[in-house]
């Protein structure tokens, strides 16, 4: 356009000739078609509108406020909205980084690498449980050499997980039907010669706060548990396209929080007095009792490490935009991310060599260089390590070659509770839920009681600590609304 008059010229022949439904706004086409220029002009001219004006002999004012402009209260958002800030955790920005690595590797970097997992080499195992504790690289390689069927690993795997869940409480869903029909598509395909990669054929699992058509996703918590959410999470439709198989969501702790949830207590199968820690509280419990190849977990603030060390588990938690969160719960937008839980470290490569990369419908990823070498020179590696490390595993990192190095007291985070900005962003993505649950129980928002006040120079945190068990006294615990602690996770 050559002008701004133009420009508005050509956006009223467009509102004229668009569809416009009267009854929805309130108002006539004729009226929308001036408001809708009055606002443009407020950018095409730098003109202020006078649409908020009620009165005053204005031409808004003599037609009145349509009713689509008299909403006083916003919509509220739901917690997949994200804010308009997008985290980049590198300092000079992803551009930067971006044509730092295209300098330094060339852009052939940033190919996806490849993964073979190692041939299988001796007899077959001879019982069920023996094939579903082989690490997932081994079972890949069972299947590439045609030693055994997707459907048998599903059904062995499908088995345990129905006897043992009663107990550990690993699994929200087992999903029998959909996986075996899964399974069965694996095993065709391979006999047609198409093989997807290390990953056809695999069972595993998947936290239950990624979406997954047809099938409940519930957060961990009660008010979810029929809950249907009418898309696949970006990462379960990775690994499907990868030929993996998905059997079961696995339980999260209560909205993302330790290993607590609405039927109860995920355990730790190697000693059932304890939980499985979380809040991959599932993942991490099914993949230590053989019921899954391998599962996925998220982390915000160790819900991946900490479930992992307690099941004596392998894992990876990625680099912050390493792995799309698109159709996962938000719990903080700056933090969050998507991991494997698995039984060995080449399991989590093999695994996180497909789930990687930049994903359109999550602004936060990042594309970065992966390649797997299971010849890697161990002694030209140094390992960073607590001045409290256990003895035997420093000894054992010297014995592989390693070279161990004490590392210092870490940076600690201050205010807001010890979590930076984790409480902030939680009360944000929750605050919709959180509104629903004030109105069910006849809580006023706007009128809580004041807060204990932490004395001058006191010591200590003065606020009630949080209930033992993160269920009680109630199955929500929002953490903030409007910036006040109302209860603790």
């Amino acid at each position: 356009m050559n002008n701004p008059e133009d420009l508005l010229e050509q956006y009223q022949t467009d509102l004229e000739s668009s569809d416009f439904d009267a009854e929805k706004f309130g108002i006539d086409r004729r009226q929308f078609v001036f408001f809708s220029l009055a606002a443009a002009a407020a950018s095409a001219l730098g003109v202020r509108p006078a649409l908020a004006e009620s009165s005053g002999g204005t031409a808004a004012g003599s037609l009145g406020r349509p009713q689509f402009l008299q909403q006083e209260t916003p919509l509220a958002l739901g917690n997949g909205e994200a804010p308009a800030l997008q985290f980049q955790p590198y300092p000079g920005g992803t551009g930067a980084l971006m044509e730092k690595l295209v300098r330094q590797r060339g852009a052939r970097a940033f190919d996806r690498g490849t993964y073979e997992p190692e041939a299988w080499t001796g007899a077959m195992p001879a019982s069920d449980d023996d094939i579903a504790f082989l690490p997932a690289h081994q079972l890949s390689a069972l299947i590439k050499a045609r030693r055994i069927t997707s459907a048998r690993l599903t059904d062995i795997y499908v088995a345990r997980l129905k006897r043992l869940n009663p107990t550990l409480l690993c699994a929200v869903t087992i999903m029998e039907d959909q996986a075996r029909a899964e399974a069965a598509r694996a095993d065709a395909e391979l006999a047609a010669g198409h093989y997807r990669g290390p990953l056809h054929g695999l069972p595993y699992g998947v936290k239950d706060l990624f979406a997954t058509k047809g099938v409940p996703t519930t957060w961990g918590a009660k008010d979810f548990e029929n809950r249907i959410i009418d898309m696949d999470a970006e990462v379960v439709v990775r690994l499907r396209d990868a030929g993996a198989v998905l059997i079961a969501k696995l339980a999260t702790g209560l909205f993302a929080q330790n290993d607590q949830w609405f039927r109860g207590r995920t355990n730790n199968p190697w000693n059932l007095s304890q939980g499985s820690s979380g809040s991959s509280a599932g993942p991490a419990s099914a993949t230590a009792a053989g019921c899954v190849a391998f599962g996925i977990g998220t982390e915000t603030s160790g819900s991946i490490v900490s479930p992992t060390i307690r099941c004596g588990l392998s894992a990876l938690r990625p680099t912050f935009g390493s792995v799309s969160r698109y159709g996962g719960m938000v719990l903080a937008w700056s933090q969050d991310r998507v991991g494997p839980i698995v039984r060995t470290s080449e399991d989590a490569a093999m695994v996180f060599n497909v789930i990687h990369g930049v994903d359109e419908k999550d602004p936060s990823t990042v594309t970065m260089p992966f390649q797997f070498n299971r010849s890697i020179d161990l002694a030209a590696l140094r390992i960073g390590v607590d001045d409290k490390a256990p003895k035997e595993l420093v000894d054992k990192l010297k014995e592989l070659g390693m070279k161990p190095v004490t590392i210092g007291a870490r940076p600690t985070v201050s205010g807001l509770g010890g979590s930076g900005g984790l409480d902030v962003e939680d009360s944000a993505a929750f605050d919709s839920y959180v509104q629903i649950k004030a109105k069910e129980i006849g809580l006023d928002l706007n009128n809580l009681p004041p807060l204990p006040v932490r004395a001058s120079g006191a010591a200590r945190d003065t606020r009630p600590a949080a209930p033992a068990n993160p269920m009680a006294p109630a199955d929500w615990n929002p953490r903030f609304v409007n910036g006040r602690r109302i209860s603790g996770f």
